[in-house]
């Protein structure tokens, strides 16, 4: 199937020149002003402000000497809000408030917005958008400087400066069609229409193969049958529901593709274990997955994700990408260090615009995926993804549901080139979801699946 529409709306590149004798707003460069970028319908964001070092407000670029996009806010938008946008009458608009400094930090925390409430608010930017300009090619709303403040008689109006685009962002779609603890099949979204493209299979290794920790075999990935056979605390499983309960490892996600062949996997190789003298799994003592791919008859490791409890009602989370080198030891690149919400549906993401683009590990692979014609391989697509493939832009994205829930998964259509491509995205947000359960405070239950014992 086709990749889904999506569009990026981005603003970036901020900066601030301050009036040669400022009245009250800004009084130095020390200052951290900052920007709330408000979109309707979607959460505010705000951003520091860099002060301009330029003479003028005459440059049509106070970034230039910068090779990245400097990324302060980003607006996704999917087909549905995409059309609902078209079809509305009204105008839409970015608005973009911009509050005096203090000497304080900047918004290093999610009580950034709040703490404009007590700055004073020294001009609004209202940025048109169009977005039938973007359908199909990125497009520039706004690029340069605009003059805020300055209000009263003789006073000198600061200059903010803004780029505005909205770029096309195609995506696959995936969906789990339960708990991955259920070993469900895993779908291709595109609208209203769901095809079948993955099963899994969750799995509790064996506690004693201490040498599978790493690379576990291929011959161990066998195709699901099914949700495993549940242990309920009577008979002869409850001792080892209560282990597996209180340890909290050993646990896989095996990605097959529909002839049963295995094309990813996500193993956890750290154990979520409660930091000495506290119920809950802790950043200092994180639980770890290794997430896998083929390669030549094996498992390759591809990236670490680890995972710990953060503060009631978080899972902080960092994904680091595996590199093969020359060493012994394999270099890697930290994609993501963040915080999701563990309140109802969060989302993990890896997104690298205005940042320095990664370098990907994608092995030879002609399998068919996306388009339902044929294989794809290096002549079709050039070299790409095949000679020195990077990450850079927006990768993916999933929904961390927990309990009972059906992830999905959105992944950029630059970062697909296979089926083990996609699927190793697929089992990422597999093994972030089950994260969500192994960082709970260890007296709660876990869920039924993550007790049930290894078929």
């Amino acid at each position: 199937m086709d990749p889904c529409p999506f569009v990026r709306i981005l603003v970036g590149n901020l900066a601030l020149k301050l009036p040669r004798s400022p009245s009250a707003a800004c009084e130095s460069s020390s200052s951290n002003c900052l920007a709330k970028v408000r979109f309707k319908g979607f959460p505010t964001q705000v951003a520091t402000i860099p002060i301009s070092s330029s003479s003028s407000a005459s440059s049509s670029n106070p970034n230039s000497s910068s090779s990245t996009h400097s990324l302060a806010a980003c607006f996704n938008l999917d087909k549905s809000q995409i059309d609902k946008f078209l079809q509305s009458k009204k105008p839409k608009s970015l608005n973009i408030e911009i509050y005096a400094g203090d000497d304080g930090g900047g918004p290093s925390s999610s009580a950034a917005a709040c703490c404009c409430s007590s700055r004073k608010l020294m001009g609004t930017v209202v940025v048109p958008l169009d977005l039938r300009k973007a359908e199909f090619r990125p497009s520039v709303m706004h690029n340069g400087w605009v003059p805020i403040g300055g209000r009263k008689k003789g006073d000198e109006p600061a200059h903010f400066f803004l780029n505005v685009r909205v770029e096309p962002e195609p995506r696959y779609v995936f969906q789990f069609e339960s708990d991955p603890v259920c070993s469900p099949q895993i779908f291709q979204v595109q609208g209203s229409v769901k095809q079948a493209v993955f099963t899994c299979k969750f799995n509790l290794r064996n506690q004693g193969d201490r040498s599978s920790l790493s690379r576990p075999s291929m011959a161990d990935s066998s195709a699901p049958t099914g949700c495993l056979r549940s242990i309920r605390g009577s008979g002869d499983g409850g001792s080892q529901s209560n282990q597996f309960t209180k340890d909290r490892k050993g646990w896989t996600i095996t990605i097959h593709d529909l002839s049963g062949s295995p094309v990813a996997m996500a193993s956890m190789v750290t154990p979520f274990v409660p930091s000495p003298g506290s119920d809950r799994v802790s950043r200092s003592n994180p639980g770890a997955w290794l997430i896998l791919r083929p390669s030549s008859g094996t498992w390759k490791s591809w990236g670490r994700l680890e995972a710990w409890r953060e503060g009631r009602k978080g899972l902080g989370y960092r994904f680091d990408l595996l590199h093969d080198g020359i060493t012994a030891t394999p270099t890697t690149s930290t994609l993501v260090n963040s915080v999701v919400s563990t309140k109802g549906r969060g989302k993990f993401a890896i997104d690298m615009t205005g940042t320095a683009a990664t370098p990907a590990c994608s092995p030879h692979s002609s399998c068919d995926f996306g388009s339902g014609s044929g294989s794809w391989s290096g002549s079709e697509f050039g070299l790409g993804m095949l000679s020195q493939p990077i990450y850079k832009g927006f990768v993916m994205s999933s929904t961390v549901e927990g309990k009972g829930g059906q992830p999905e998964v959105e992944i950029g259509i630059q970062h697909v080139n296979c089926t083990e491509d996609a699927a190793v995205f697929v089992a990422l947000a597999a093994a972030v979801d089950l994260s969500k359960e192994a960082c709970r405070s260890f007296p709660r239950r876990l869920r039924k699946g993550s007790q049930q014992q290894q078929a």
